[in-house]
C-alpha cells in the first residue's frame, strides 16, 4: 500500500528505511488487538502505555493509508533552527564570506543584528548547527576559490585507453632526494616519466639536474619508443596519442615537430586543469614511497639538513630508478587493474609501430631544425661560423640545419626543396673554433652571459666616474671661498685666457684664509 508524501505524492512502503518500516510494524502490532478483536482503545491505552488520543490517530492513519501511513516522518524543518529566514541567511552569508570567520565571531554579529531588529537572539549551538549544515562544496567555492573547488568537487572525465600504445602520458617531478652534481655540490634532480595509459607500464624515463625542458622530454621519449637493451623490458613503439599539459617543455616547437614527423596526435589538458594526469602522478607517488625512501639522500620536506644527506651521483640514481621500474613496478600487480603492467601491455599480442631506424629517431628527437642560408664564408649560427667543402656548390641556397643542443661543435645541413618534397642531406658542417671539443649550447650561453655581465660592470664603473666628475665640475663654489683664496675662473670659451676675478665687497687681508694659494 502507499501513502501520500507531504507534497501530495504517494510514497510506497519500500521508499522508507528499514528502521521506519520496523517502527510502523510496531505501531500496527499495538493496534492489532483493537482492529482484530475489538478491544476498546481506552483499555488498550492502559495496557500498552500509549495515550488513547495517539491510538485514535494511528487507527485513522492506518484505515486511510495502510501500513505506510504509520511510518513516522521526520519534521520538514528538522536540522533547521526556528528563526526568521533573513537571520538564517545572514548567518550563512557570514560563514561563506572570506576571510574565514570563527563560530564565535559569527554568533556575536548575528546576535547584534537580531537585537537591533527585534528578532530572537540565536544561541551559540544554533549558529554552530547552521554553519555545520552548509554544503561543503559551497563552503569550498566561497572560501577556497574556484581552483580548489575544481580539484575537489568538479566532475572529471577520465580517459581510459582500450589497448596498449593508444595513449601515453608524460609528467615531471622534482625528487625528494639529493645527489652530488659533477662539481661536488648537492642538488635535487628532476624525473621525467612516460607511462602507457592502458597497462600502466612505464615506457621510458630520464633523470636530469636541470629543470624540465624540451630536450629532457625528447630523451625520455626516445627511450620509450625504441627497443630496450634490457631483455625484460618490452614496452616500446610509437603511441597514437601523447597526453600532455601546457608546460613550455611540452608545447615547444621542437616537440611539436617531432610528433608531426612520427604521426603522433598531441592531446593537451586544459590550462590550469591538469586533470587526467592522475595515473602518472600515482606512479610518482609510488616511486617516492617504494624506491626513493630506501636510497641514501632521501629527504622529504621538513627534514633537517636536507642537502647534507646527498651521497649518490646522478648516474647511480639513474641506475636505481631503472632497476625499480624493470624489476618491481612493471612486474608488480597494479592496484587498479590487478594485473602487472608489463603483462597487461604484452596481453594485447600486437606489433608496435616503430621508426625506420634509431638514427632517424635521434635525428628527430635529439636535434633542433632551423632554416638558414649558405653564405660565401659558410653558415652563420649562434654567432659562430660553420663550414664544409660541400657548401661551396650551394652558396645563396636556403638550407635547413639540425643541431644537438648538447654538442654544437657541428651541425647537419639539409637542402630545402621549394616544392616541399622533403630535405636532402648535404653534409656535416663544423665550426673551426670548436673543432676537437664538445661544447653544449648551455655552456655557450653561460659564457656569453658572463662576458656580457663583465662588460656591463665595466660600463657601470665608468658611468659612475663620469657622473661624479661632471657633477663636481658644474657645482658652483661658495663666494666666501673664492674671496678668501683670490681664485680666478678660466673661461673655456676664451681658449685659456684668464677671466676677470669675481667682484667681492671685502678685500682679502694677509691674515684671512690659508697662505697657500689654491686653484680650481
Amino acid at each position: 500500500m502507499e501513502t501520500a508524501s507531504p507534497d501530495g505524492d504517494p510514497v510506497p512502503l519500500t521508499g522508507f528505511s528499514d528502521a521506519q518500516r520496523q517502527a510502523a510494524i510496531e505501531r500496527w502490532r499495538l493496534l492489532r488487538p483493537h482492529l482484530d478483536d475489538d478491544v476498546p482503545l481506552s483499555q488498550l491505552a492502559t495496557s500498552c502505555g500509549v495515550a488513547e488520543r495517539t491510538l485514535r490517530r494511528w487507527r485513522a492513519a492506518y484505515q486511510s493509508g495502510g501500513l505506510a501511513a504509520l511510518v513516522r516522518r521526520p519534521r520538514a524543518d528538522r536540522g533547521r533552527a526556528r528563526m526568521p529566514e533573513p537571520l538564517r541567511l545572514l548567518i550563512e552569508g557570514l560563514a561563506l564570506r572570506p576571510p574565514r570567520r570563527s563560530i564565535a565571531v559569527i554568533h556575536r554579529q548575528a546576535a547584534s543584528v537580531a537585537t537591533t531588529r527585534g528578532w530572537p537572539v540565536p544561541g551559540y549551538s544554533t549558529v554552530h548547527e547552521i554553519v555545520r549544515n552548509l554544503d561543503p562544496a559551497l563552503r569550498t567555492l566561497a572560501l577556497d576559490g574556484t581552483k580548489r573547488y575544481r580539484e575537489v568537487y568538479e566532475l572529471v572525465h577520465r580517459r581510459e585507453a582500450s589497448k596498449p600504445n593508444q595513449i601515453w602520458q608524460a609528467d615531471h617531478t622534482e625528487l625528494d632526494l639529493w645527489v652530488i652534481d659533477p662539481k661536488g655540490r648537492p642538488a635535487r634532480p628532476w624525473l621525467t616519466a612516460i607511462e602507457d595509459d592502458h597497462s600502466r607500464a612505464i615506457a621510458g624515463y630520464a633523470v636530469n639536474l636541470e629543470a624540465p625542458s624540451a630536450l629532457s622530454t625528447a630523451l625520455a621519449f626516445r627511450q620509450a619508443i625504441w627497443r630496450k637493451s634490457e631483455p625484460a623490458w618490452h614496452v616500446c613503439g610509437i603511441p597514437e596519442v601523447f597526453h600532455l599539459d601546457h608546460g613550455s617543455d611540452f608545447t615547444s616547437s621542437h616537440l611539436e615537430q617531432v610528433m608531426a614527423d612520427l604521426r603522433v596526435r598531441p592531446m593537451f589538458s586544459k590550462k590550469g586543469q591538469p586533470h587526467g594526469h592522475g595515473k602518472i602522478e600515482r606512479f610518482m607517488e609510488t616511486m617516492n614511497e617504494m624506491c626513493l625512501a630506501h636510497l641514501p639522500g632521501y629527504a622529504p620536506k621538513g627534514s633537517k639538513d636536507r642537502a647534507a644527506q646527498a651521497t649518490l651521483t646522478l648516474a647511480e640514481l639513474d641506475t636505481a630508478i631503472g632497476r625499480f621500474i624493470r624489476e618491481v613496478y612493471n612486474l608488480r600487480p597494479h592496484s587498479e587493474t590487478k594485473v602487472p603492467p608489463q603483462a597487461r601491455w604484452e596481453a594485447g599480442a600486437f606489433i608496435p609501430r616503430m621508426p625506420d631506424s634509431l638514427e632517424q629517431l635521434d635525428l628527430l628527437l635529439c636535434t633542433v631544425a632551423k632554416p638558414r642560408e649558405v653564405h660565401t664564408d659558410g653558415i652563420q649560427f649562434l654567432a659562430l661560423r660553420y663550414i664544409d667543402p660541400v657548401l661551396a656548390d650551394y652558396v645563396g641556397e636556403q638550407v635547413t640545419i639540425r643541431y644537438d643542443p648538447r654538442d654544437i661543435t657541428e651541425i647537419r645541413v639539409y637542402l630545402r626543396h621549394p616544392d616541399g618534397t622533403g630535405d636532402t642531406f648535404l653534409c656535416r658542417a663544423i665550426c673551426p673554433h670548436l673543432s676537437g671539443e664538445t661544447v653544449s649550447l648551455k655552456e655557450i650561453t653561460a659564457a656569453r652571459n658572463a662576458r656580457r655581465k663583465q662588460l656591463r660592470g665595466r660600463l657601470a664603473t665608468r658611468a659612475i666616474v663620469v657622473d661624479t666628475l661632471l657633477a663636481l665640475h658644474d657645482e658652483p663654489l661658495p663666494a666666501a671661498y673664492l674671496a678668501s683664496t683670490g681664485l680666478r675662473r678660466w673661461s673655456t670659451s676664451n681658449q685659456g685666457a684668464p677671466a676677470t676675478t669675481h667682484d667681492t665687497d671685502e678685500t682679502p687681508t694677509p691674515g684671512d684664509g690659508p697662505r697657500l694659494k689654491r686653484y680650481w
